[in-house]
Formats: C-alpha cells, structure tokens, sequence
C-alpha cells in the first residue's frame, strides 16, 4: 500500500505577470524538486487549486507527473466545493499516474458530518489509487471530526493530511487511526519533531518549495532519533516561517523566496498580490542575516 514517506512539498503552482499558468516555470520547478525531496502534493492551498479551472489543475497534475518521471511520487489535491467536480479530477489524476490523490473538505459551505461523509465515500469509490482526506479547517471552514474519519477508514479511506496545526488532533490521528492499512501526514513543518516523535513519518512543508535542503535535514534528524539536533533544525525552520510573514501571507513568501533563490521567476494568481520589491528585500536580508542564502 501506498504511504507518504519523507518530505512532500505542497508545491505553489507558477503563473505569468498575466495571470495565466506557466507551465514552463512549472517544469523548471518540478525539475528544481524531484532530486531534493520525496514526493510532491499539488494543487492544493499552496498550489492554488482553488483559483484554477478543473483544465488547468489537470494540467498541473499531467506535467508535474511527467516532469518527475517516475522520480517521486506525486499526490493530487482534488478537493472542490462538490462531488461531481472531484470525482472528475480524481480519475485524471489516476489516469495520468498518480500515486494518490487527497481533497479537502468540501468549502464555501459549512458542511454538517454526513455531507462530509458523503463526499469522501463517492471520492473514495470512484477510483482505484488511495484518497486522502485533507483536513484543513481554516480553508475548509469547519472541523472534520475524528468519528467521521473513523468511519471513512472502514470505507476505504487511506490516511488523512493533517493541516489542523493541532498536535492534540495529531496525535488522536496517530494513536486511533494509523495502522498498516492508515496513513497519517502532517500538514506543516512547523511541528515536525513533535509530530515525529508521536510517529510521523512524512510531513509537507510549504518551505520546501523554495529550500527543501533544511527540510530533508530535519526529517533526517527526526527519523534518527537526534532529537537535540532536530530541535535546533526546528528553531531554525519555525524562524524561517517568520521570514514567511515578511509577505503578505506565506505562499506569496514562497514566490518570492524562489525568485531570490534563482529557482524560477513567477507569479501569484489574482487576486493575490504579489510580494512588493520592498518585501523581497526585507525576506532577502532576513534570509541572508540567517545564513540560508
């Protein structure tokens, strides 16, 4: 069976200063990650799925899989605001080779249980590879209960992707679900070493897209049991998510940290706006000033 293993970047997807998808920088950044890190998870809140046509994210998903050429494995975030939608992505991602493909909760609405139950129960039957269940209630917009996870994985639900920057819920993910049949991801670098030490073995860190190296260390650190080094990496990881908030938000740090790093040069999609120059320059001081470039 399929698991997550390792660092897996929710990798931002690149636009042009007009909006529309560069899938040249797409590539160049897929060929940028797929010897750094263990797996990619795209089009999700970093990937901007939202804010793509069921089209483009097929594109996404067609040239990122074919980008990494076997490399890594790559999941597919196919949450929408509906069944039918999701469905339909989640049998392209199949179609073009994903190992597995994930969905947030169903947004815009407040859904009660059994509207989540349903969703992922039609997701989870409409294709062969294993679904994750992402559970993100700020982008979401409401709590997913560990009850209502029980009862997927008695349907077929392969493991959860824990974005709830809630160790409590982590380690309930941890202690009720995970077996050799559930898989348990966490959704942020931000806890790793606590989440490692409850048994996480895979985490996706939005920092990973612009400086996997630190990211690939930490989870080195954490899977070996050098807890006093790993804590001092996570110091280190959780200062540069302050750098983040340099930006307007951290996905718009990420674009920036790509193009100061010389990575790819791109854009977010409206309306986001991009990091101001006088932005850049602060994370690029603040970045220097931490030794990272």
């Amino acid at each position: 069976m399929f698991r997550m293993k390792g660092v897996v970047p929710p990798m931002i997807t690149p636009f042009t200063a007009e909006g529309e998808l560069d899938v040249p920088g797409l590539r160049k950044l897929v060929q940028f990650l797929r010897d750094r890190v263990d797996g990619l998870f795209i089009c999700g809140s970093y990937g901007a799925g939202a804010l793509m046509t069921l089209e483009e994210r097929k594109t996404v998903a067609e040239v990122t899989i074919e980008e990494v050429a076997g490399k890594i494995p790559v999941v597919v975030m196919v949450g929408t605001t509906n069944n039918r939608d999701s469905i339909e992505l989640a049998k392209h991602a199949e179609k073009a080779g994903a190992a597995a493909v994930a969905a947030v909760g169903p947004y815009y609405f407040k859904h009660n249980m059994l509207d989540v139950e349903e969703f992922y129960t039609d997701l989870i039957e409409s294709v062969r590879i294993p679904v994750y269940l992402y559970d993100n209630p700020g982008f979401q917009g409401y709590e997913i209960s560990i009850e209502t996870v029980q009862k997927l994985k008695a349907k077929g639900l392969a493991g959860v992707k824990d974005a709830t920057f809630d160790i409590l819920k982590y380690a309930k993910y941890e202690r009720l679900l995970k077996d050799e049949n559930f898989d348990v991801a966490l959704g942020t670098e931000a806890m790793w070493l606590s989440a490692r030490v409850l048994g996480c073995e895979a985490y996706i860190p939005g920092i990973a897209n612009a400086f996997p190296e630190i990211c690939k260390k930490m989870y080195q650190e954490g899977m070996e049991g050098r807890y006093e080094e790993c804590r001092t990496t996570q110091f280190q990881v959780n200062k540069m998510r302050d750098i983040m908030y340099l930006a307007k938000s951290t996905q718009l740090a990420i674009y920036a940290m790509l193009e100061i790093r010389g990575i790819v040069t791109c854009y977010p999609r409206k309306p986001f706006v991009p990091a101001s120059e006088q932005e850049k320059e602060n994370i690029r001081a603040a970045l220097k000033e931490q030794g990272m470039i």
